[in-house]
């Protein structure tokens, strides 16, 4: 198998992190994941959300940057628990909610752009479709205590963001989207999606009957 560069997309709590690891397991290829644990920006983001968002998402895009070159420059097939591009997501999200102040989302827009005039684009993107309820319902379960105060709210409009990205980035990069729910086991899924890769589609939607 040629080298392959995979980038999972989908809300807070969709899954993510454990279809990278069985992806990896299962292609063989080595998983790189969101850095969570060593933010030292996500306690105060969560806190103040107003007040930290701009410094949330340069740091964000800082380390995914780093990430996303590593994975080039290693010249190894990987899959990335959370692609660069939805750095863009996020912050548009923020900016449309009043969250983030039109200034600084111009400045993070700059930064963006000047920074994917030196990335090369995953082979593909897996999409795990999620409601923001049942978002909700997963940040609830994992109990993670930064994330006590996300809203059902503060998930729509990710969720309303998201619908815009799909449609954008799937212009760019092939996208296989994919309603989480409908799979019996994550290996499954990830059968799927090296089935649904190889097939060379570009925008796909499945799911079990």
């Amino acid at each position: 198998m040629e080298n392959m560069f995979i980038g999972i997309a989908g809300m807070i709590g969709a899954g993510k992190s454990t279809l990278a690891t069985s992806l990896a397991k299962h292609l063989g290829i080595k998983a790189y994941y969101e850095p969570v644990e060593n933010n030292e920006y996500l306690a105060d983001f969560y806190r103040d959300t107003a007040k930290y968002s701009f410094q949330m998402q340069v740091y964000l895009l800082t380390r995914r940057f780093q990430q996303h070159q590593e994975i080039i420059w290693r010249g190894e097939s990987a899959v990335q628990d959370r692609t660069i591009y939805e750095d863009s997501v996020f912050a548009a999200m923020l900016a449309k909610s009043g969250l983030m102040e039109e200034r600084d989302y111009r400045t993070y827009k700059q930064l963006f752009q000047y920074m994917s005039n030196f990335m090369c684009k995953p082979n593909v993107i897996v999409y795990l479709d999620v409601t923001p309820e049942r978002s909700l319902e997963r940040i609830k379960l994992r109990n993670r205590d930064v994330e006590t105060n996300v809203s059902i709210d503060y998930l729509k409009n990710l969720y309303d963001e998201y619908q815009i990205f799909l449609k954008d980035i799937s212009r760019v990069i092939p996208v296989i989207s994919i309603d989480y729910d409908h799979f019996a086991t994550v290996d499954e899924m990830a059968a799927v999606i090296q089935r649904e890769y190889l097939d060379h589609s570009f925008m796909r939607c499945v799911r079990l009957d």
